[in-house]
């Protein structure tokens, strides 16, 4: 009876020790372009902090970045991957996650909000909205980040 839980043991170790291996080597690409955004960005602005990073796949790559600079002021900054131009806004110069949440609920009437995330087209910095309708169908609802207005939308998928 022993033998039967040390080999039960041995096995969950083993594939807990394969999940989290599969894990890392999964996340190096993000951790890599999320160094080489920094580093890009760092020519503009020096970061004191970096609270978000993730990566906007719209017409093209885009990586964002979420933190505060030296000041203490909370700024984003988005960096494509194609051009490596990087474009700097203090978060408070734009739409709010919940103003573009608002904006989206007066318009439409979703059913479930998926997810809100920064990202741009066309180097124009915006909020994509992902949600459900009533109907249980997929929508994206994109508005742009400083001005608050609507760009573009794909519904019914």
């Amino acid at each position: 009876m022993k033998k039967w839980i040390i080999a039960v043991i041995l096995v969950i170790v083993a594939i807990v020790g394969m999940s989290i291996k599969v894990y890392l080597t999964a996340m190096e690409p993000v951790k890599a372009a999320e160094k080489q955004a920094i580093k890009l960005a760092g020519n503009k602005v020096k970061f004191s902090e970096v609270n978000d990073f993730h990566i906007y796949n719209g017409l093209e790559t885009v990586n964002v970045i979420e933190g505060k600079n030296k000041q203490g002021q909370k700024i984003i900054v988005w960096v494509p991957e194609k051009t490596k131009k990087v474009f700097v806004k203090k978060a408070n110069s734009g739409l709010t996650k919940e103003q573009a949440i608002q904006k989206l609920a007066d318009e439409k009437n979703p059913e479930k909000i998926i997810s809100v995330r920064l990202g741009m087209e066309k180097n124009i910095p915006l909020w994509e909205i992902y949600y459900r309708s009533k109907d249980n169908l997929i929508n994206y609802y994109y508005v742009d980040f400083e001005t608050g207005e609507w760009l573009k939308q794909i519904e019914n998928l």
